[in-house]
Formats: C-alpha cells, sequence, structure tokens
C-alpha cells in the first residue's frame, strides 16, 4: 500500500506522520530545537536544526512503523511562514533566519509602502500591507543593515522551500506560503514584477512558484540515503503551516472557517474569490486548493500569552509539578466568573499583526481591582486571546464572507473549558474533528493528491476528515461577552499612545 510522509518545520519544532492512501496515521514523530532571540522583539533560528529534525523524525517514523521504504511515494512539506533563508551562490546559509515573529523592520515596511506609492497602491500590487513578520522587509533589512551578507545574496527562501532544496536540489515554492512573503501577487498567483522592480530586487532571489499539490522534484541520492528513503520518492508543493493546518481541518469549500490556538492565533476561512480587505486588516492569500484562495487574521502571541502567564506567574499553585501547571491553571481559571468580574487583558506581548498591525502594541490588564485573583487573572488571559480571534472574525463577516461553521484545532480546541469559551465569545457553534493531526496531516493530503491517489484536496478531505463534536454557546456567558467586547475592543486605541513610548523605552533597555 502507498504511503505518504507530512513534515511540518514549526518554529519550536518539526513534526513528520506517516499516512496511509486511507489517510490513517501509521506513525508520528516530533523534534525540537531552540530560538535566538538576540534583542527584545527579534527572532531567528539556524536552518540547520530543521534539518537535523526533519532527518531525525522522519527515520524515527520509518522505523515506528515498520512500512517498507519504497511503499512511500510522496512527500508534502509545511512549515512556518514569512521566514527567510539567506543562501550564497554555493547554497551557504549566510546567516540564521529571521522568523515571522521577528519585529526588527518596522522602517523597512514603511519604505516597502513608500515605494509602492501608497499603503492603498500596495494592498491593490499584492493584497496586502506591508508587515514586520513578512519576507519583503526581511530583505530590505539585510539590504540596509548588513550589506556585506546582502552582497552575497544568491537566493531567499521560505523555511520549508529550504528543506525542499536539501531534499530535491530545487529551488521552489507554492502559492500559499509564497503570498506571505509580501512579493506575490495574490490574484494572479505569481511574483509582482511590479513591486519587485520598485523594491530594486531581482527576481532571480526568489524561487519558482507552482501550486499545492504538483510535485516539485524527486529525492537527490544524497537525501534518500539521509532519510531512509527511495530516489522515487515524490516532493509536492505543500503549504504554509495556516493553509496547511486548514486542510488538515478539512477548510477547502465555501462557508467553512477555522480557528486555531497555537504560540499566535490564526482565524481562516475558505474564498472562492480572491477577496480583498482594502483596509489590510486581515491577509488575503492563495489556498493550498489549486485555483482557490482564503482570508486570514492572525494574532502573533494567543496561547503564547497563556504560556508566557502560566511560566512566569502561575508558578505557585502548591504541589503543582510543572508539565501541569497549565492544566492547573486553567481548571482554577473555570472558577471565575464568565467576564472575569470585569477584568479584560490585551494579549499584544510581542506587538500584534490582526487588526492593528502594530509591532509596538503591547499588552496589559485593564480594570483590576482588589476582587481579582488568580483565577480571574487566568481567565481574563484565556478571554483577551479569544476576543482577538473574534476581532478577526467580525471583520471576515463584515466583508460578507459567508461562516456557516467554525472548526477549532490547536491546543485551544483540546481543552474543554476554552473550547466552550470560543463558542461563547464568538456566539457559534464550534465543531471539532475525531482526529487533529495539523499542518503536517494536510500536507500529506497534498503528497497523496500529487501522487494521483485522490483527483483534488476536497476528495481528499471528504475522504479522511470527520466532524466529532459540537459545542453550543452559553446564552448567559454570550450576553456577557457580548458588552464586554466593544469595551475591549476601544481599549487599544486608548492606549496605542502610551503602549509605542513605552515600547520606545523597552528598546533602550
Amino acid at each position: 500500500m502507498a504511503h505518504y510522509l507530512g513534515i511540518d518545520i514549526g518554529t519550536s519544532g518539526t513534526k513528520t506522520l506517516l499516512i496511509d492512501e486511507t489517510g490513517q496515521v501509521v506513525a508520528e514523530a516530533n523534534a525540537e530545537y531552540p530560538m535566538e532571540q538576540p534583542k527584545p522583539g527579534w527572532t531567528q533560528q539556524d536552518p540547520e536544526h530543521w534539518w537535523a529534525a526533519t532527518k531525525k523524525t522522519v527515520k524515527a517514523v520509518m522505523k515506528k512503523s515498520g512500512v517498507d521504504k519504497a511503499d512511500v511515494k510522496a512527500i508534502g512539506l509545511s512549515g512556518q511562514m514569512h521566514g527567510s533563508v539567506f543562501l550564497d551562490r554555493d547554497d551557504n546559509v549566510i546567516r540564521p533566519a529571521l522568523l515571522w515573529n521577528d519585529q526588527r523592520t518596522a522602517d523597512q515596511c514603511d519604505q516597502i509602502t513608500s515605494a509602492a506609492g501608497s499603503r492603498e497602491k500596495l494592498i491593490g500590487m499584492v493584497a496586502n500591507p506591508a508587515l514586520t513578520g513578512f519576507q519583503a522587509p526581511k530583505v530590505l533589512w539585510l539590504r540596509d543593515n548588513e550589506k556585506r551578507n546582502f552582497d552575497k545574496l544568491a537566493k531567499v527562501l521560505l523555511p520549508k522551500d529550504d528543506i525542499r532544496r536539501r531534499l530535491t536540489g530545487d529551488y521552489v515554492t507554492e502559492v500559499s506560503d509564497a503570498s506571505g512573503t509580501l512579493f506575490l501577487d495574490v490574484k494572479k498567483r505569481d511574483w509582482s514584477k511590479t513591486l519587485l522592480g520598485k523594491l530594486d530586487l531581482s527576481a532571480d532571489l526568489l524561487p519558482r512558484v507552482v501550486e499545492s499539490e504538483d510535485v516539485t522534484g524527486t529525492l537527490t541520492k544524497e537525501a534518500a540515503k539521509a532519510l531512509g528513503l527511495t530516489t522515487e520518492c515524490k516532493v509536492v508543493g505543500g503549504a504554509g503551516d495556516c493553509a496547511a493546518g486548514a486542510i488538515g481541518n478539512g477548510i477547502v469549500k465555501s462557508g467553512l472557517l477555522s480557528t486555531s490556538i497555537g504560540t499566535s492565533g490564526v482565524m481562516f476561512v475558505h474564498s472562492d474569490e480572491p477577496n480583498v480587505d482594502a483596509s489590510g486588516r486581515l491577509h488575503t492569500f492563495c489556498h493550498a486548493v489549486r485555483g482557490k484562495w482564503h482570508m486570514m487574521g492572525v494574532n502573533l502571541t494567543s496561547g503564547g500569552s497563556l504560556q508566557w502567564w502560566v511560566d512566569q506567574v502561575v508558578q505557585g499553585l502548591a504541589g503543582v509539578p510543572a508539565s501541569k501547571r497549565f492544566e492547573a491553571a486553567t481548571a482554577e481559571a473555570e472558577k471565575a466568573i464568565a467576564g472575569s468580574g470585569g477584568l479584560l487583558f490585551l494579549p499584544y506581548l510581542n506587538g500584534e499583526r490582526t487588526p492593528h498591525a502594530d509591532p509596538n502594541a503591547r499588552g496589559a490588564f485593564v480594570g483590576m481591582n482588589l476582587t481579582h485573583d488568580r483565577a480571574a487573572m487566568t481567565r481574563a488571559v484565556m478571554e483577551g486571546i479569544t476576543f482577538a480571534l473574534r476581532d478577526s472574525l467580525e471583520i471576515i463577516e463584515s466583508l460578507g464572507v459567508p461562516v456557516r461553521q467554525i472548526r477549532a484545532s490547536g491546543g485551544g480546541s483540546k481543552n474543554v473549558f476554552w473550547r466552550q469559551m470560543q463558542a461563547d465569545v464568538f456566539g457559534k457553534k464550534i465543531t471539532t474533528l475525531k482526529v487533529e493531526q495539523g499542518p503536517a496531516f494536510g500536507v500529506a493530503l497534498l503528497a497523496a493528491v500529487g501522487d494521483g491517489a485522490y483527483k483534488h484536496i476536497a476528495q481528499a478531505c471528504q475522504a479522511t476528515i470527520e466532524v466529532a463534536a459540537e459545542t453550543k454557546a452559553d446564552r448567559s456567558a454570550k450576553l456577557t461577552y457580548n458588552k464586554l467586547f466593544p469595551v475591549y475592543r476601544s481599549l487599544y486605541g486608548s492606549l496605542k499612545d502610551d503602549m509605542h513610548q513605552l515600547a520606545e523605552l523597552q528598546s533602550t533597555n
């Protein structure tokens, strides 16, 4: 029987899984690696860690499964979006890769907007405004700040596409991940020669663009040996982690929306047409479904905010080991009332993307009084994260994009309390799937499509993905959150100037 690998190059680690042609997960493995933060707001990684983790997890999956290497017919690649791997002419990595959550490029975003003529004209070219996380401002940052490194530059690749280079020897990306570079004409699904010209950058720096299920090559002898596979094994385009996760959740037709709470928070909706938010609050990207698009809102520190709270503050839970702090903290939060007694939390611990696009936004508790305890504060953190996602939902619906079903994934879907909170804050039913494997599963399905096991990705999803349960909104909690949300939404505007002053002070420390 044919089998397919899905490899997801995440921020904190790589996950690899193996499925058979019916979509059943046969084996999976994970490998972690560090992230460097040399300055506040700066994040980077060594691409060698991704490659080492890829080799380790593929070998582990093959050993666990006992599947013959000749039966692994294709590989799908996913990865953290927006990152920049800078290569010289000999394919040497020039410097650590700048990541999706790196905030050092605010000046370069201004340069791009100015070069385009205006924010509106830029959105007209590439469907999105210039944001610090995107790849294009990272390339300009290299040119502005590390000229010697820029002079060596021959290619710029996204994280998963650097793994592809090591697997097949080819410089290729695909439309969903390429959409997050800011170099792609999203409507035409190809590089924007207009914007590249205005930025005085050569299209030769960029890889070839394909659709997500297209076969981009086969394993080289060296890669096949390193992974324990054959040179007949195909590699397909794959998808950026958000689109890959959506594929894994079956978000492949109109009316379906997924909400995911991991390190970041993502609200992702399928679109048959390239609907563009003229204000640039939402991303409009190419979907990993051929000829389709999606709109997406992103919150930079969703689960990351709760992780910070648990790790740095909630350390005093008596008798609770570190591995159980998250469960203990959320169980304690459940004892607090909906709305946390009027306490609000802004989850802007590393700037924010949707809807503010502000790298200098900062987190805050607002409304605290003497009645608030640790449980209320933990609940307020969780509610603030969920309110941030509702920001995206409200924009999506205001643009006339249909939302008939919400599917929850990520850590926020596994916690029953948080799943109920999402239903209450959104005021809609939340569904979960029988099996949730995230982006790695999504790109394994794309690999199966590329190999011909399915005619198209919608067929693959219909055959392999099943809804398990629904969570309905609680009427009383829904009313409470409807009263609080307008207050939450107003706080950024009220505190923006103070946040920026504090961010400036922080940058000098």
